[in-house]
């Protein structure tokens, strides 16, 4: 019995209301694809705020009939599963590529009109899996609930994650793990190299796409002229937002390759990835990121490299003539690194509760970054430390390099205009107390996987959901690792 034939019971129930844009457009940008049956599928977690957002009740749904649900047994009224094509420049090499273990169910019509893509991460096998099985296993599934849930948390826009089920069945990835299931919900999964896939089959297939993209992510540009233009600058000014704001927060995301590039602005993805500790720019986790092309300090050069790719794929659609159409690409690249420049400055003087503008703010910031790198400070706790109102504890602190930096700092401060006490207010709002420090979501994983114990994720969801408040019982969360050397993440491939 496939999935589509499975029985119907709860597939109405929790208030899906599908479109299924996507799959009118031409067919050369997706096939149908089914997820695979599979043997017992059980509930790990489900996202009930993000459901009731969405203008979704998974409790009107049984324990077994959501997990048929959310492994894609029991496919929601109205879903159309697909799985998508798309490319991608892969450590700067091309490759086809294509959801090779996902299937996207359709798009969901929230209740504040909103167009959200549902998709099955971990579904099986599709056309375009490559020789792979198509399956995933808990534990990098559960890494994409946390991390992706405390990104959302810290106000990044992001990919969201509904639900996490395993299947019963055991895939191996070096040894037998438990398979999983992600459901994902995402503005659109369209990504960079849904694009490079695009050019590659003809004007008509790009335009079709880039069309369908517009109106679904920059509608008032529709009847633009130069609408494709103005929609690459849309994304690049996207683009240089979101990697401004990991920066602000130390989060690495590992793979930056243009099919984990969404033109929607979201961050997607989340495989090798991971929060810093000690600043540092050249900080990687990735197992593969042997060279640190996606270091840390690399993001916002990567970003302007993968718009680069992006821009390339939209030339026959900016100009008739390629000259023309390159100067006019060239422009909005050109103006990426002052982009990115202004969101970063922005929130570093948020960071330091500086509220106008001075000339010397960015030496001001570079000086305390210097500090910290030579002093392996911890990125997430400096800032939290500065933010609480009274001098900071401890030796570093106590250095003559930063308590003539902090004077510095206080001077700033007076020149504002402003009672330091509100300074702190508003530092607190944007310096979180809590990150996914890698140590406890590795402890939380380990826990799930091995002892089918889900308390230490449940503890650290919790967490995570106010990133900004003073918890004293949550105090452990607060603290870096003793040792992080050595330390790294994997795609969950």
């Amino acid at each position: 019995m496939s999935a589509l034939t499975a029985p119907t019971a709860g597939r109405g129930g929790a208030g899906w209301r599908f479109e299924n844009t996507y799959a009118r457009l031409p067919d050369a940008l997706f096939t149908p694809a089914e997820p695979a049956v599979v043997r017992e599928p059980r509930v790990s977690v489900l996202n009930h705020p993000l459901a009731t957002d969405l203008g979704l009740d998974l409790r009107a749904l049984d324990p077994a009939a959501a997990a048929a649900v959310f492994a894609g047994q029991c496919l929601p009224e109205g879903s159309r599963p697909i799985a998508q094509a798309y490319a991608g420049h892969q450590y700067g090499g091309f490759t086809t590529l294509g959801d090779g273990r996902a299937v996207l169910l359709g798009e969901h019509r929230t209740p504040d009109g909103r167009l959200v893509d549902v998709q099955l991460k971990g579904s099986g096998r599709t056309p375009y899996s490559r020789g792979g099985d198509g399956r995933a296993v808990l534990g990098p599934m559960l890494r994409e609930y946390v991390v992706s849930e405390a990104m959302a948390a810290l106000g990044i826009p992001t990919t969201r994650s509904l639900a996490v089920v395993t299947t019963g069945e055991s895939v191996y990835r070096g040894a037998a793990r438990k398979g999983s299931i992600l459901t994902r919900v995402a503005a659109s999964h369209i990504r960079v190299g849904t694009f490079e896939y695009a050019a590659r089959r003809g004007e008509g297939v790009l335009r079709a796409l880039a069309d369908y993209a517009i109106a679904r992510h920059d509608p008032g540009l529709v009847e633009a002229p130069d609408k494709y233009l103005a929609f690459l600058r849309a994304v690049a000014d996207r683009q240089a937002s979101l990697v401004a704001r990991w920066q602000l927060v130390g989060f690495v995301h590992g793979v930056m390759n243009t099919d984990n590039v969404a033109v929607s602005g979201e961050t997607i993805d989340y495989g090798p990835c991971a929060f810093m500790n000690a600043y540092d720019p050249a900080t990687v986790f990735s197992s593969i990121d042997h060279g640190g092309r996606y270091a840390y300090g690399n993001q916002p050069h990567v970003a302007q490299w993968n718009l680069a790719r992006f821009a390339e794929t939209l030339l026959p659609l900016i100009a008739a003539d390629p000259a023309e159409a390159v100067a006019a690409a060239t422009g909005v690249l050109d103006e990426f690194p002052a982009r990115f420049g202004g969101y970063w400055l922005a929130g570093m003087r948020q960071k330091l509760g500086l509220r106008g503008e001075e000339d010397g703010d960015a030496d001001l910031i570079g000086r305390l970054l210097a500090w910290m790198r030579t002093t392996r400070a911890d990125f997430t706790n400096t800032f939290r430390d500065l933010s609480s109102g009274v001098p900071p504890a401890g030796d570093r602190y106590q250095a003559a390099e930063f308590r003539a930096w902090a004077a510095e700092w206080h001077e700033r401060l007076t020149r504002d205009g402003q009672p330091e006490a509100a300074a702190y207010e508003r530092m607190r709002a944007v310096n979180p107390a809590v990150v996914p420090r890698n140590h406890r979501v590795e402890e939380a994983l380990a826990a799930a996987e091995e002892r089918d114990d889900l308390s230490a994720l449940r503890r650290l969801l919790d967490a995570l959901a106010a990133p900004y408040a003073d918890r004293p019982e949550l105090a452990e969360y607060r603290d870096p690792p003793a040792d992080e050397s050595g330390y790294r993440t994997f795609c969950g491939t």
